[in-house]
């Protein structure tokens, strides 16, 4: 399954997969975000599977509300594997 990003204003929601072959839609997508917005939620509750090139793609927007003293939300049990990027990422 492709990925597919849908949005309403500050709010977005992915379905499907986030791997390497479609990375460049979700860069697309989110490209400067923070240059829009001063708050961000996204939705994984109905991604089904992320690989270590979609983590880092989240990670790195995560990396980029820091840096810009944006709000980033990541909401739903989509993805484990993200949720476990970033248990180990404040553990360490």
């Amino acid at each position: 399954m492709n990925l597919k990003i849908t949005h309403s204003n500050n709010y977005f929601k992915l379905k499907g997969i986030l791997d390497r072959d479609n990375l460049d839609l979700f860069q697309k997508e989110f490209k400067n975000i923070f240059d829009k917005v001063s708050n961000l939620t996204i939705s994984i509750e109905e991604i089904e599977w992320m690989d270590k090139y979609g983590v880092k793609a989240m990670a790195g927007l995560h990396d980029e509300a820091i840096i810009k003293n944006k709000k980033l939300s990541i909401i739903g049990l989509g993805c484990k594997e993200l949720y476990e990027h970033f248990k180990y990422k404040t553990t360490a």
